[in-house]
């Protein structure tokens, strides 16, 4: 791209030096660097980018975009008040503001994203559409799944993933949005066309201090859809969850509603649950409707209203969407059943705060035949003050199992204190190393025993310290669960 319709891009500005005719590559990262690149240098938490500026140019890099005052003898320094949103002006212009070419869509909220997320990315291939997908399982690009760092990436890497989305004819991109994604602006340049609201629950209350602050933080996706009413935009929100009125006040474009306790206009009823999926009466404008689905729960039930609500609310005929939702296989890590020849079951769910917890045990209830064994692990040096109650909402199982989950600088037995306090009751252990916590839940188990493990979902990893290492539940649970009913 020309150097100066890039830079064109960035008011307040000044250039210190002779600018290159063409700029080939963008790049946040020394180690990235290609010929002709621009190097934006960003302070973050633990790495400054300005102490590899030099380094950035000796290895070819011609620009260099700084907010601090440099000296670099062989590139041209571009010094701005703030090289993060910067960084967002210059990305979205290098690639030609791709979010305008796809239809986008943001679902926010504590529990559900993943979930809604990943249903309507299913239910959009179902229909025939091209459609990419990024979020927490990372990104997926028309069911071809590659990795990522973060729920809400960079806003370098949310470019790049959009416009290769756009690049391969995806009509469709979804994209999880977290509170933290949109305080610190990933999303900048982002041109969202539908945003979901699935709900608020404690989290995260070490970076936001207050439930306040963190539903301002997600009305933020909503505040972003604009106000230019001559395209078409919407809002879908969860008529279960009270912070949806504050919410509906963010936006000037039609809102949908959907909800199981709740009169919504996407109200699920007759609701029956098996452990081998879910059945429940759609009741809309347009009828009621019998739905059934592979997905377990009534949490699920009600991200499927969320999924139904968004397609519907794009056009999409009501049949063709409920036929879509039949098909579609359970979210990874999601309640997701564990494929096992002995005698019990097992779920690995993602659920790290109270409410997940409890809606995780609600789901197995109706067809509860012995003990709910439920496993309940919690991340080092986050949120502490979720802990008790986390453990308060697993004591509804029989047995519980407390234990870790990504214990990174904190001791386990700082963990376990912790979660320890919120026990109801005296049936539980406590076991700090997480893999022989999961073990010693499948040991537990009896014929016809629940056992949940939660926490982990889909995650392959451990984070102690701060090394990564190998872990899956799923495995874990599976090897254990073989020796002991082989």
């Amino acid at each position: 791209m020309n150097s100066k319709e890039l830079l064109a891009a960035v008011p307040n500005k000044q250039i210190n030096g002779t600018l290159p005719e063409t700029i080939g590559h963008l790049t946040i990262d020394s180690r990235d660097i290609q010929a002709d690149s621009i190097f934006v240098c960003i302070a973050g938490y633990t790495v400054d980018g300005h102490h590899f500026a030099q380094q950035a140019a000796d290895q070819g890099a011609t620009v260099i975009v700084a907010e601090k005052p440099l000296t670099i003898d062989n590139a041209t320094v571009v010094l701005v008040e703030s090289t993060s949103r910067t960084l967002g002006l210059l990305a979205a212009k290098f690639y030609d503001y791709p979010s305008k070419l796809l239809h986008m869509i943001g679902v926010t909220g504590t529990n559900g994203k993943t979930s809604v997320a990943g249903i309507l990315h299913s239910m959009l291939m179902e229909l025939g559409e091209k459609s990419a997908l990024t979020g927490t399982i990372g990104f997926n690009l028309n069911g071809q799944v590659h990795p990522s760092a973060n729920t809400t990436n960079d806003v370098l890497t949310t470019q790049q993933m959009i416009a290769r989305a756009r690049d391969e004819d995806c009509s469709h991109m979804t994209m999880e949005v977290s509170s933290h994604g949109l305080i610190l602006g990933r999303l900048a340049g982002v041109e969202f066309d539908t945003a979901i609201f699935t709900n608020l629950t404690h989290d995260h209350l070490d970076f936001h201090g207050t439930m306040e602050e963190y539903g301002h933080a997600k009305s933020l996706l909503f505040s972003q859809l604009g106000q230019d009413l001559a395209n078409r935009k919407q809002a879908i929100l969860n008529a279960d969850d009270p912070w949806s009125n504050e919410i509906a006040k963010m936006t000037p474009h039609p809102v949908y509603t959907y909800g199981i306790q709740n009169n919504a206009q996407f109200q699920a009823k007759d609701i029956q649950l098996t452990h081998e999926g879910t059945r429940f009466t759609l009741d809309c404008k347009e009828g009621q409707f019998s739905v059934a689905m592979k997905l377990l729960g009534e949490f699920n039930v009600s991200n499927a209203l969320a999924a139904i609500a968004a397609l519907y609310a794009e056009g999409y005929k009501l049949g063709e969407i409920l036929t879509a939702l039949s098909a579609i296989e359970p979210v990874e890590g999601r309640m997701q059943k564990v494929e096992l020849t002995a005698p019990i079951s097992v779920f690995i769910d993602y659920a790290h705060t109270p409410d997940a917890i409890e809606k995780a045990i609600e789901a197995v209830q109706d067809f509860k035949k012995n003990r709910i064994i439920f496993l309940v692990g919690t991340g080092g040096n986050r949120d502490k003050t979720k802990r008790p109650i986390m453990a308060e909402k697993a004591s509804v199982a029989d047995y519980v199992v407390l234990t870790t989950d990504d214990p990174r600088d904190e001791s386990y037995d700082s963990i376990l204190g912790d979660l320890k306090i919120g026990m109801t009751h005296s049936n539980f252990a406590c076991i700090g190393d997480r893999e022989e916590a999961v073990k010693h839940a499948v040991q537990q188990a009896e014929t016809g025993d629940i056992v949940i493990l939660a926490g982990k979902g889909h995650e392959d990893y451990q984070i102690i310290g701060s090394t990564k290492y190998p872990h899956s539940d799923k495995e874990i649970a599976t090897q254990e669960a073989l020796k002991k009913f082989q």
